[in-house]
């Protein structure tokens, strides 16, 4: 039959307060997202039914597609995100495994009933650059790799690449139209200006959490091109 599921993609976020606020957040104000998932200790919880729009995503764009509520399914996973040092630097909160395990076998019965490949599962600062950070850089995307829920790049690869980018850079416009064919939205003029450091940054802080700088080197040019060769392989 000529039809498949409206969802697309999954959005994952992380809530930026405890248990009761998110929940309160999530299902008395204008925000809201299709799934929950608590800290300690690690629960599920369904708060908008899958086929309807929760208000997540907001001003959002992904592989072509804007405004992403309409199609996406929405994951909260309760964590504070950061407080401030002293010094101005943003401490992260982790995750606890538990709510990992839990988000992992909510995921692969999502892909699996809305017949979604790897690379479905984006995060809230890849679709929003400019306004998000979260889940952060420490939410454990490669757990998710591992359980073959999202494109990995194999190491090897990406050091025979990032030895031959270290001689020469690519150019900005290289890492623009990459960025874009990976799937974000970033300028195409050669610049490297505010927006497209938020991308790199987005970008930097799922495969390259150590360093999220925006800085356009050689290690996230050869992450690129090995993501970008899987991607566009059969």
């Amino acid at each position: 039959m000529g039809q498949d599921s409206r969802v697309q993609f999954i959005v994952l976020h992380y809530t930026s307060g405890d248990f009761p606020t998110s929940l309160a957040t999530l299902t008395k104000g204008q925000v809201s997202s299709h799934y929950l998932i608590s800290d300690h200790p690690a629960k599920v919880y369904q708060l908008v039914d899958e086929q309807r729009r929760a208000w997540h995503a907001g001003d959002s764009f992904w592989q072509g597609r804007t405004w992403l509520n309409s199609s996406s399914i929405g994951i909260e996973l309760v964590n504070l995100g950061y407080q401030m040092d002293g010094a101005g630097q943003r401490l992260w909160y982790p995750f606890p495994e538990e709510q990992i395990e839990h988000l992992i076998v909510l995921l692969k019965d999502i892909m699996a009933r809305h017949r979604l490949k790897p690379g479905a599962i984006v995060a809230h600062s890849d679709i929003a650059p400019a306004r998000k950070v979260d889940p952060g850089p420490l939410f454990p995307w490669k757990r998710l790799a591992e359980a073959g829920l999202i494109p990995w790049p194999a190491p090897a690869q990406v050091s025979e690449w990032q030895q031959r980018f270290s001689h020469q850079l690519p150019s900005v416009r290289w890492y623009q139209e990459s960025l874009s064919r990976f799937g974000y939205k970033v300028p195409q003029h050669g610049i490297l200006d505010k927006e497209t450091r938020a991308v790199l940054a987005a970008f930097q802080m799922r495969y390259r959490p150590a360093r999220f700088d925006g800085e356009p080197d050689a290690e996230t040019g050869a992450l690129l091109t090995v993501l970008n060769t899987m991607v566009a392989a059969p």
